[in-house]
C-alpha cells in the first residue's frame, strides 16, 4: 500500500523550515540557557562549554530568525555589551522545550533521576507538554493523529 503522504509536495514543510533554525545541538542548548535565564555570551560559554565561534553563530541566527532580541548592557568601566532575551517567537518554543526535556527524561536520565524539573509559579504543581485537539480532547496516542494535507499542501506533479 502507497502511503498517501507521497502525493504531495515537502518542499515548504514547516517541520522542515523549523529544523532548519532548530535542529543543531548547540541551538537547544542556548535556548535552555536563555530559558533558564543565562543571557549573555560569557556565562553562556562557562556553563556550556560551547565553542566561541559556534555560540557566536548560534546566537546570530536565533536573532536573525527573530527568535531572541539582543539587548544592550554595560558593567562599570566596561565596554558596552550584549545579552539575549527571548522574543514572543521564542517565547513560544517553551512547549517544544518542555516536551524534549520529558523526552530526555524518560530515556536518557541518570539512575538518580533527572537534573532538572518544572513546576507551575502558581501551585507548584509539575509542569506537562499535552496534545489536545481544538475541540477540547486530550490526545495521548500517536496513532490518534491522522495527518492530512493542509491549506498550503501541494500535489505533487
Amino acid at each position: 500500500m502507497r502511503p498517501a503522504a507521497l502525493d504531495w509536495e515537502i518542499d515548504n514543510c514547516t517541520i522542515g523550515r523549523a529544523m532548519a533554525i532548530l535542529g543543531e545541538r548547540w541551538t537547544v542548548v542556548v535556548l535552555r540557557e536563555v530559558f533558564n535565564g543565562v543571557r549573555r555570551f560569557d556565562d553562556m560559554r562557562e556553563r556550556t562549554g560551547i565553542p566561541r565561534q559556534v555560540l557566536t553563530n548560534r546566537l546570530a541566527t536565533l536573532v536573525g530568525q527573530g527568535v531572541l532580541r539582543r539587548e544592550p548592557y554595560r558593567e562599570p568601566g566596561a565596554r558596552l555589551r550584549h545579552e539575549y532575551r527571548l522574543t514572543d517567537k521564542g517565547l513560544d518554543l517553551w512547549p517544544v522545550l518542555v516536551a524534549v526535556l520529558e523526552w530526555g527524561d524518560r530515556y536518557l536520565a541518570d539512575p538518580e533521576g533527572p537534573p532538572l524539573s518544572t513546576a507551575h509559579r502558581d501551585c507548584g504543581a509539575p509542569v506537562r507538554a499535552v496534545l489536545r485537539c481544538a475541540a477540547g480532547h486530550d490526545v495521548t496516542e500517536p496513532r490518534d493523529v491522522l495527518p492530512r494535507p493542509g491549506p498550503g499542501a501541494r500535489r505533487r506533479t
